[in-house]
C-alpha cells in the first residue's frame, strides 16, 4: 500500500473561491458577510473536482491512500479576525470531510485550524476537536507564521502553543508544519515562503526543547523539509554551538516528505536522512504541476525518484510508502482497519 501524506483540496470546486471572495471583501463589515448556507456545492461537483484530477493521478501513478486537506495557501491566516478564519476554516474542513466519506478507502482528513495572527493558539482548540472527534481528521496542519511572510508569531517552541500540543498528544495526532499564503512581496509563496518556513521551524525545534515536554509529540516538515537536509552538516553544527543535542535526536519526533521534484532531491533526501523519519508524500496538483522536459513526467510525480533512489532496500522503501505513515498517522490506522483496507 502507497499513503501519500500530502494532499491538498487545490481543485475545489470554483464555487468555494466565489464565496471565500465575498468574504474577504467583506472583511471590516461584518454585516455584509456571505452566509455560509450560501455557499452550495453539491456531492457530484465534489465527485467531478476530484475524480477528474486527485483521483484519475492517484490511479494513474499507483498510490493507494492520500491524507487529504484544505487548501493550503486558501488558509491564509492573515485576512480578517479570528472569526472569519474560524468560519472559514469551519467550511473548508466540511468540504474535505466530504471528499473523505465518499472515499473513504482513498482519501483520509487532515483538518486546517482558525489561526489569526496575534490570537492566542488556544482559541483553535473547538475546531481541532470538531475536526478529530466528529469528522475524523487523522491529523492537523499548523501554521507558524499566521502574519503570512511577516514572522511575528513566537517560535512553535514557545508555551503559548502548548494547549495545541497537549491536545495532539491527548488525540494521538501528528500536525504538519504548514504556512500559507505570503502577503509579503519578498517571498514568494510556494519558491520561498514554504521552503523558508521549513527550515525554520526545524531550526525552531533544535533551539527549543519541546520534545523533553512532550516526547510523543509528531511533527511532519513537508518540501522534503526545505533546506535541512542539504544543509544538515549546518544545522549538527549549529547545534553543537548551541550546546543542544545532534539534530538526528530529533528523528523520533519529527518526518520530512518526500515533495522533493526532482531526482537529485530525493536521493540526498534518502542519503542523509533515515528512512525511519521519512513519509512519502506528492502534493500532487499542487505548488509544482508541469511536465519536466527533461524527463517526460510531471515534476510532482514524486514516486517514480522513490523507485529510482539506489539508498533504500525493499523494506527501507516499504516503510516510507507505507509503515511508517500508520506509525506517525495512528488514527489512519484505526480508519484503514475499520473500512478493510
Amino acid at each position: 500500500m502507497i499513503i501519500d501524506c500530502h494532499g491538498h483540496f487545490t481543485t475545489a470546486p470554483p464555487q468555494l473561491a466565489e464565496w471565500r471572495n465575498r468574504q474577504v471583501a467583506a472583511v471590516g463589515d461584518p454585516g455584509s458577510a456571505p452566509d455560509p448556507d450560501d455557499l452550495v456545492i453539491t456531492d457530484d461537483d465534489l465527485r467531478q473536482a476530484i475524480e477528474r484530477n486527485q483521483l484519475r493521478l492517484m490511479d494513474e501513478r499507483g498510490s493507494d491512500l492520500t491524507i487529504f486537506s484544505p487548501r493550503a495557501s486558501f488558509m491564509a491566516h492573515h485576512i480578517g479576525d479570528f472569526e472569519v478564519s474560524s468560519v472559514w476554516a469551519r467550511i473548508c474542513n466540511d468540504l474535505v470531510h466530504r471528499v473523505s466519506t465518499l472515499y473513504p478507502d482513498r482519501f483520509a482528513m487532515g483538518a486546517m485550524l482558525p489561526q489569526s495572527p496575534g490570537v492566542d493558539p488556544a482559541t483553535c482548540l473547538p475546531e481541532l476537536r470538531r475536526a478529530v472527534e466528529e469528522l475524523g481528521a487523522v491529523t492537523i496542519n499548523i501554521n507558524p507564521d499566521p502574519s503570512g511572510g511577516k514572522w511575528t508569531a513566537p517560535p512553535l517552541t514557545d508555551r503559548s502553543w502548548y494547549p495545541i500540543y497537549e491536545a495532539m498528544v491527548g488525540y494521538d495526532i501528528p500536525a504538519m508544519i504548514h504556512v500559507s499564503t505570503s502577503c509579503n512581496p519578498a517571498f514568494h509563496t510556494t519558491g520561498a515562503h514554504y521552503l523558508n518556513a521549513d527550515s525554520t521551524a526545524f531550526m525552531q525545534l533544535i533551539q527549543g526543547d519541546l520534545f523533553t515536554d512532550f516526547p510523543t509529540l509528531r511533527f511532519v516538515i513537508p518540501h522534503g523539509g526545505g533546506a535541512v537536509p542539504y544543509h544538515w552538516g549546518r544545522f549538527r553544527g549549529l547545534a553543537m554551538a548551541l550546546g543542544k543535542p545532534d539534530p538526528e535526536t530529533l528523528l523520533d519526533n519529527v518526518f520530512f516528505d518526500t515533495c522533493v521534484y526532482h531526482q537529485p532531491g530525493i536521493d540526498l533526501l534518502t542519503q542523509v536522512i533515515p528512512s525511519q523519519a521519512i513519509l512519502f508524500a506528492s502534493e500532487m496538483i499542487g505548488a509544482v504541476r508541469d511536465i519536466d522536459p527533461r524527463t517526460g513526467h510531471h515534476f510532482d510525480d514524486t514516486k517514480r525518484y522513490v523507485e529510482a533512489t539506489p539508498n533504500l532496500s525493499d523494506e527501507e522503501r516499504a516503510g516510507i510508502y507505507c509503515g511508517n505513515a500508520l506509525r506517525v498517522y495512528p488514527r489512519l490506522a484505526a480508519r484503514l482497519a475499520a473500512v478493510g483496507r
